[in-house]
């Protein structure tokens, strides 16, 4: 496939590296130095100019390509052209937006711009933020086969039960699988033999009911979860968070500074709570008993806010934060000072897009660890080396790296075991180094 990508950002760096090796990747910035490091450091032909000119467009063969993907940092350019590009080629085209009164005018009327598929990524950090929350002590979380199967991060905590036990010690949920730990640089892949050490990162794949049961065994102090909620700003991402918690049943409370902003979303969130002050005086959080929240949301313009943020929450004794960062270089800078997790949009953004572009390959894709791993979701075809083999025998065709997290069967949840036979037609979850990732695919 021919892809064309126009914005050569953390998004579109993130999407060409993602592509490069199974696609024929073009990829186009108006910035010389930018495509100066994307030729050295990517495999794809890179092109200095202006995404929105249709001479760009042509120098870059889009009549040719299957795909193009706008991503640059301006919503009105990524829609110009994606609009452009239909001029004069049939490839299917991504815009990616920040506005998510675009997104609900193209969902109005989709096709509209020249745009086929729309990606507005503070809506998608918004539901990321969401999702994280709804377990305790999760770094990522995600669903798949229509929410019958769920995956979850977690970090283990030196107080936590299983810290110092082996997986096969853990191991007592009926439908879970230990799929990964993530300790510091090093990527395992779980056995029975593993052993869970405090600051580790584990992927669990299983029912629902098991992650959760899971979490709350791994976390017994917060075993509540916590319903008291409090999000930092009112930015555009900070608004929709707190709609979708709205919608997920609960009544945050929101701290913005600017008036204007505060009385704007006040009257579009009518479950919550606006309270209009500087979120760093901390007489007034006393005041406010912000100590007592569950959770806090830094989602401030500015990594430093979030960042103070988040460690005053910490200070006070909030049980949870969570930070949105800009910077991707920050994150692991954040997690290491005690943000407990740190959510980056261009991340969140360049995912969906990724997924999109497997859609021929795979049902649903998540990326653990910034792409260190993936969790993908396959319908399993005749033609498959796991198709009529035992799960023992039948994975050492894969390459290392790769383990079965789950099976649906019919819309039956089966927790694969090494004599588990999948057959054609199963949906299964698998968990795998993104080192092997293109050998899994093709052999999968």
């Amino acid at each position: 496939m021919r892809v064309v990508i126009v914005g050569a950002g953390e998004v579109g760096r993130t999407i060409a590296h993602n592509l490069e090796q199974s696609h024929d990747v073009v990829v186009i910035d108006r910035d010389p130095t930018i495509i100066e490091e994307v030729t050295y450091s990517h495999d794809v032909l890179a092109i200095q100019g202006d995404g929105t000119e249709r001479t760009t467009l042509v120098e870059a063969g889009v009549e040719r390509a299957d795909l193009v993907i706008a991503c640059t940092d301006h919503d009105e350019a990524n829609v110009v052209i994606c609009g452009t590009a239909k001029t004069v080629s049939d490839a299917f085209t991504i815009a990616r937006v920040r506005q998510r009164t675009l997104l609900e005018t193209w969902e109005g009327s989709q096709g509209a711009f020249g745009v086929d598929f729309m990606v507005c990524t503070d809506l998608l950090t918004a539901r990321a933020i969401t999702r994280i929350t709804d377990l305790p002590a999760t770094q990522d979380v995600d669903t798949f086969v229509g929410g019958l199967v769920r995956m979850a991060e977690f970090e283990i905590d030196a107080e936590s039960p299983v810290a110092g036990s082996t997986v096969h010690e853990a191991d007592q949920y009926d439908s879970l699988t230990f799929a990964g730990v993530f300790r510091e640089e090093e990527l395992i892949v779980a056995t029975g033999e593993t052993v869970l050490q405090a600051g580790d990162r584990v992927v669990v794949i299983g029912s629902s009911s098991s992650v959760t049961e899971f979490a709350r065994d791994i976390v017994p102090a917060m075993a509540d979860n916590g319903n008291e909620i409090v999000i930092v700003g009112a930015s555009e991402i900070g608004f929709q968070a707190a709609r979708e918690f709205e919608e997920h049943g609960y009544q945050p409370r929101l701290i913005e500074q600017d008036h204007d902003r505060a009385r704007t979303v006040a009257e579009k969130l009518p479950n919550t709570m606006v309270l209009e002050s500087d979120a760093t005086d901390v007489e007034f959080l006393a005041r406010e008993h912000i100590d007592e929240a569950d959770l806090v949301i830094a989602a401030l313009d500015g990594d430093e806010k979030n960042l103070l943020v988040s460690l005053l929450a910490r200070r006070l004794g909030v049980g949870r934060t969570v930070a949105v960062i800009e910077n991707l270089e920050y994150a692991e800078l954040f997690e290491t000072v005690g943000v407990d997790v740190a959510i980056n949009p261009r991340e969140e953004t360049s995912e969906e897009i990724v997924r999109f572009t497997r859609a021929d390959h795979t049902e649903k894709v998540a990326m653990l660890e910034h792409d260190r791993a993936e969790v993908i979701e396959f319908e399993v075809t005749s033609e498959s080396v796991l198709a009529g083999t035992p799960i023992v025998e039948a994975v050492t065709d894969l390459p290392d790296g790769v383990v079965i997290g789950a099976i649906s069967r019919r819309g039956e949840l089966i927790t694969p075991r090494g004599g588990t036979v999948v057959q054609p037609g199963d949906h299964i979850v698998v968990f795998v180094d993104a080192a092997v990732l293109e050998a899994v695919i093709e052999a999968i």
